[in-house]
């Protein structure tokens, strides 16, 4: 189905569910998709409109220079950084081809699992229904399925919970003595209070075991470019997945834009402290609900399961869609008990998530014949 040849918001909102991305050409609010609504600046675009055929018309750089670029961005030397056509393509080169068995709490971002070979991916359940890991149950597990590689994701991707650095190091450290790699996914990370203090990134060479994933789109706003990195201090683990990526896996804009990055740092810091601001906002609003449990965020959008009261999360994701133009993610496709009771809510401006929270309420009351 071509973007145009849906007749109905019905039709529309079935073509919309079946795609990964592409939103912006369909005129709907996306509060499903993840990402910083106030970066980048208006003068990076400029310095792309002046660069833009050079950017065209020439190879991009290739791996060691870009690694450079990012070192340069978070004082890394580039020996131990690989840098991704988005954290999707290391992903793909760790999961489908480096990992012998791979385990990742659940519910999680879907990928590290899919990108898997059938049966080498172990999924490891949170606590339910609190959603915590408890990183000593993970350690044992992978240890008793042999696991060479293990994933954490903090903040998790879709309950929004950050997992304490002491237990991050406690769990690295346990699973240093079996040879298993600890991957933490820290893509959300600048969207959580004092991002610097809760990284492992600045400590990456006390733990020989532990490379740290990142993708760029979701902190930065930068989805369409497709930039991501792994660090790491392993440099056998490093030569693994550099020898997985081909001679110029990134173009030539996403090559400028980490040019130009280290000019817009405290642009940056500034955006991440408004996604905050919008994001806590929205938590207050999402609390005030009566019967939903929402759980609080340390990313930018919040988990949250619906009161009993009303209809499934797929049920009020197409009403809200149909209804009211407003796209929000059912956690229906994700590893968890009563999946269709959660939903995950991406922030976005204040006046947005005001809008959304009043249509929320308005299908909700729909169906228990409130006034």
């Amino acid at each position: 189905m071509s973007q145009n040849s849906y007749k109905t918001q019905s039709e529309k909102y079935e073509f919309i569910s079946g795609q990964h991305g592409g939103y912006y050409r369909h005129n709907f609010i996306d509060h499903a998709y993840l990402y910083n609504l106030y970066f980048p600046p208006e003068a990076v675009f400029a310095n792309f409109k002046e660069q833009i055929h050079d950017i065209v018309l020439n190879y991009p750089m290739a791996q060691n220079a870009l690694a450079g670029l990012i070192g340069k961005l978070i004082d890394q030397s580039a020996e131990r950084i690989v840098v991704g056509n988005g954290a999707a393509e290391l992903i793909k080169i760790v999961s489908g081809h480096i990992s012998g068995k791979l385990i990742v709490p659940v519910p999680s971002f879907n990928e590290y699992a899919n990108a898997a070979p059938p049966g080498q991916a172990i999924e490891f359940p949170l606590d339910f229904p609190s959603f915590r890991l408890d990183v000593d149950k993970f350690a044992a597990e992978a240890i008793i399925v042999k696991a060479d590689v293990a994933v954490v994701v903090t903040p998790n991707n879709p309950t929004s919970m950050l997992i304490p650095k002491p237990d991050l190091i406690r769990l690295a450290k346990k699973l240093e003595i079996y040879d298993c790699m600890l991957i933490l996914d820290e893509s959300f990370l600048d969207f959580a209070e004092n991002p610097d203090q809760i990284s492992l990134e600045q400590e990456i060479e006390k733990y020989p075991n532990v490379a740290i994933f990142k993708s760029m789109s979701k902190a930065y706003g930068i989805c369409g470019l497709r930039i991501g990195y792994m660090l790491t201090a392993n440099s056998k683990f490093a030569e693994a997945i550099r020898n997985g990526v081909h001679i110029w896996n990134i173009n030539g804009f996403a090559e400028e834009f980490l040019r130009i990055l280290p000019d817009y740092k405290q642009e940056f810091i500034e955006s991440c402290k408004q996604v905050r601001s919008d994001r806590d906002s929205l938590y207050k609003k999402l609390c005030g609900i009566e019967g939903m449990t929402v759980f609080k965020p340390d990313a930018n959008f919040i988990f949250c399961r619906l009161p009993d009261y009303v209809q499934s999360a797929p049920e009020i994701t197409r009403k809200l869609f149909i209804e009211h133009n407003m796209y929000i993610k059912d956690c229906v496709g994700k590893t968890q008990p009563d999946s269709d009771r959660y939903l995950r809510i991406a922030s976005r401006t204040e006046a947005e998530n005001c809008k959304l929270v009043a249509a929320l309420i308005n299908i909700m009351d729909l169906k228990t014949g409130k006034a």
